[in-house]
């Protein structure tokens, strides 16, 4: 049954209007506007590039209002969520970028270890054009970021966004422009799957990737026809471990934002709570307490929005009717509803979950929080890992010991402690996941280092005629060698 929410119905824009979808030829043509800019581009200085960004970030703050409008019309999220999880991390992160990128891309010495006549250093130097393909989700920023970062280290960029929110694609690529950036630096293309496909196919230098384990390995199967490098983010299935001390209000609150923030669409969402059984019954009257009085609609004066389309909300359904059908009990939610004329789902709290449903075990990306009952805090570590996917985790607590002994053991990129999904909009950490979340990072000086190449260089200081080892080799370079190794690695000393 189908209900709708109490609240106005807009008009929702066909994904693509007013946008031409690309064609192979038209990818061709992109890739090779941006590799004539790259020339100019990578030319500037890390410090030129990074003032030049800085009026990035001026246009898009001159322009908020369109950003925020084209963002609530193509993905159907709340204006506040596109201000806050869009918007104001994507200009952190170039203020980030902007103050540190001069430094994280500057020569950095090496030790020439037994060399010490030598001079040894590490350059990070652009890549050429990267390949950006972005997702739907938080269609800004999770452009952006690649784009932004890619910028940063000197190369140009081909962004290929979802076909459902290519506007937000085309605004980028407009206030790049406006930016004053080279002509070309930024180009965007548009489409379906068969234009991601011709741009992998491409010869850009990387590929960057947000999206599903199945497109991603699709992505990576395409790139390796010619060795393309790529890095993946591929979303996950984030555990939220209660242990017996947490404080129950802080993470039962926690726990409600992380499931249904940007309608449960993000993929370091809460989408599994393990609680033990201590404090369970208390920790699920307060969620689904919390819960019920989310309220859902477009518009100012709601906390969660619409989901993006119709395809992603069967998907929900899925997973609702298959955990009923293995017997979870839906604790509050569980209900289609329209949305602003979107097909979504109301937030959702599952009980009496088990690792048999597919809603404990495959991402899910909707408005569900199921909740499971764990003997102890071992247990929620087991069960939180008997995953394939690794984004990121979040474990509530008091015991220092415990909390430490639960950060080690997740297997993730990333642990939030007494917190959700903190640390993506937090640009010195590095972002990235294990295992089937992806490979590769985005944000901090690895994220940066991600679109360079690292080019190793070792420099004659001494100015010797000639080296021991050239030819001809001296006689005596054996025994001077093997006392050097006794002196240096003391082998004669542990010799058996």
């Amino acid at each position: 049954m189908t209900q709708r929410v109490d609240d106005p119905v807009v008009t929702v824009p066909v994904p693509g209007t007013g946008t031409r979808t690309s064609t192979p030829a038209d990818v061709d043509g992109a890739v090779d506007r941006a590799r004539r800019a790259f020339t100019q581009w990578s030319a500037l200085s890390a410090r030129d590039r990074a003032r030049l960004m800085l009026d990035v970030r001026r246009r898009i703050l001159a322009r908020v209002d369109d950003v925020v409008d084209t963002i609530v019309a193509e993905t159907g999220k709340l204006s506040v969520e596109a201000v806050v999880s869009e918007v104001f991390v994507a200009c952190e992160e170039i203020t980030y970028y902007a103050k540190h990128a001069p430094g994280f891309l500057a020569p950095e010495r090496v030790r020439p270890g037994i060399f010490a006549h030598k001079r040894a250093e590490k350059r990070f130097e652009p890549l050429g054009v990267v390949g950006v393909i972005s997702p739907w989700n938080y269609p800004f920023v999770l452009s952006t970021g690649p784009v932004m970062g890619a910028l940063f280290a000197g190369n140009a960029v081909v962004l290929k966004p979802s076909e459902f929110t290519p506007g937000v694609g085309v605004l980028i690529g407009d206030l790049v422009a406006e930016a004053g950036l080279p002509r070309g630096v930024v180009e965007v293309v548009t489409g379906d799957g068969t234009v991601g496909e011709a741009l992998v196919r491409s010869p850009v230098a990387k590929i960057c990737f947000t999206g599903s384990v199945r497109t991603g390995r699709a992505v990576a199967r395409a790139a390796a026809d010619n060795l393309t490098p790529v890095l993946l983010e591929l979303g996950g299935k984030d555990p939220l471990i209660v242990c017996r001390d947490a404080d129950l209000d802080r993470a039962a609150r926690a726990a409600v934002w992380g499931g249904f923030s940007n309608c449960g669409q993000t993929c370091i969402a809460t989408e599994r709570v393990y609680v033990v059984e201590d404090v369970y019954d208390s920790f699920v009257d307060k969620v689904v307490n919390l819960t019920a009085a989310v309220r859902q609609g477009s518009g100012p004066g709601h906390d969660v929005g619409a989901m993006t389309h119709a395809g992603q909300t069967q998907i929900v359904m899925d997973h609702l009717a298959d955990a009923v059908e293995r017997g979870a009990t839906v604790a509050t939610g569980g209900t289609s509803v329209l949305v602003g004329g979107r097909p979504s789902v109301t937030p959702t709290v599952l009980v009496d979950v088990d690792h048999s449903m597919a809603v404990m075990r495959d991402e899910t990306f909707g408005p569900v929080l199921p909740v499971m009952k764990v003997r102890d805090e071992d247990e929620a570590l087991a069960l939180a890992n008997d995953s394939p996917f690794g984004l990121s985790a979040s474990v509530f607590g008091k015991d220092p010991t415990t909390i430490e002994r639960l950060v080690a053991g997740l297997r993730t990129g990333s642990v939030c402690v007494n917190d959700v999904m903190v640390s993506f909009a937090m640009p010195g950490l590095p972002f990235g996941g294990a295992r089937d979340s992806g490979s590769g990072l985005a944000h901090g000086p690895e994220g940066l280092r991600e679109f360079t190449r690292v080019k190793s260089v070792a420099r004659d200081r001494a100015g010797l005629r000639r080296e021991p080892m050239w030819f001809p080799v001296p006689r005596s370079l054996e025994r001077l060698a093997r006392g050097a190794m006794r002196l240096r690695y003391g082998l004669g000393r542990h010799a058996r």
